[in-house]
């Protein structure tokens, strides 16, 4: 792998870490609006290393040797840069079923946005799809059917990664609610900071998931994962503290998360159906696609400042 390609993967995994992970950062910066100095200290260094390390560096790695044990531990970590033929194979059968249940996930999680969650409605249509709700379930339904009975042909497996990935979304996504609500509940109690850390460390890592998933449709390597995703956790815990009050102004950032989320997913089922797309294809969409929805959002912005200084 060229180091100009490892560098736009890793740079593309940081800011997909920040953008998919800009709603839990603005919780979390009211949470921590709560707490002593030394407890946000904590949190800023103890919490970052249980972010990268034991959840954005865990989790690829249980899921990709999971979804090949043959390789075992240590080559689940180091699979994608060994030059062993029957790594390179047993990686090549499994990447298939991986990509598809990564890839429905993502799909599913932007369907869910687009139908039933609150948002600034940034593209024409938006607005249309957020009063026919009802119908979100009707389509995943049709749609998760749609790829199974396509995913059959090529290989079962695809088939069963995409009903792999259709129950992770719909088991996190009762995960993620209660965490949401749990978080929010924070505010309103009188929990010691310790307390409120565990509890913020154990949301993070229920928010991970969807950052780690979309992952894999930049690169199957584990290291250049944990390298990408923990350096976005960095630059995400920064924000927190510093800057999160200027990042709430930018109000299209989620769409911009949320529509890379649909063409990484998209990426994903492509290539588990079989077709192989360009490595750099996943990192130049995630910046365009973002670049776009902060570009529409510093315009709504200076807009806004516009009419505040004729009033």
């Amino acid at each position: 792998m060229e180091i100009i390609t490892i560098i736009l993967i890793v740079l593309g995994l940081c800011l997909f870490e920040v953008i998919n992970s800009i709603d839990n950062a603005i919780i979390n910066a009211q949470v921590l609006s709560t707490m002593s100095e030394r407890a946000k200290r904590w949190f800023l260094l103890w919490g970052l290393l249980f972010a990268v390390f034991l959840v954005r560096g865990l989790l690829p790695w249980l899921i990709v040797w999971l979804s090949t044990p043959g390789l075992g531990p240590m080559g689940a970590l180091t699979a994608t840069f060994s030059n062993d033929p029957k790594i390179i194979e047993a990686i090549e059968l499994s990447a298939p079923m991986l990509l598809m249940g990564g890839g429905v996930f993502l799909l599913l999680l932007f369907l869910h946005w687009l139908f039933l969650e609150e948002k600034h409605y940034g593209l024409i249509g938006e607005k249309f799809f957020s009063t026919k709700g009802i119908w979100f379930f009707a389509i995943a339904s049709v749609v998760l059917a749609g790829i199974v009975w396509f995913g059959l042909t090529p290989n079962p497996f695809v088939a069963f990664g995409a009903v792999v990935g259709s129950t992770a979304f719909f088991i996190t996504h009762g995960f993620k609610q209660n965490a949401e609500q749990s978080e929010k509940n924070l505010m309103k109690t009188d929990l010691s900071d310790i307390s409120k850390i565990f509890y913020l460390e154990i949301i993070d890592a229920t928010f991970s998931i969807d950052g780690v998933l979309g992952a894999f449709a930049f690169t199957l390597s584990v290291p250049l994962i944990i390298l990408g995703n923990g350096l976005g956790a960095f630059v995400l815990r920064e924000l927190t503290i510093k800057n999160v009050d200027k990042i709430k102004k930018y109000i299209y950032l989620k769409n911009g998360a949320m529509y890379s989320i649909l063409f990484l997913g998209l990426v994903m089922i492509t290539e588990g159906f079989g077709h192989h797309l360009p490595v750099w294809l996943s990192p130049v969409i995630t910046f365009g696609v973002v670049g776009f929805f902060f570009y529409k959002s510093k315009k709504h912005l200076d807009g806004v400042s516009q009419v505040v200084k004729t009033n």
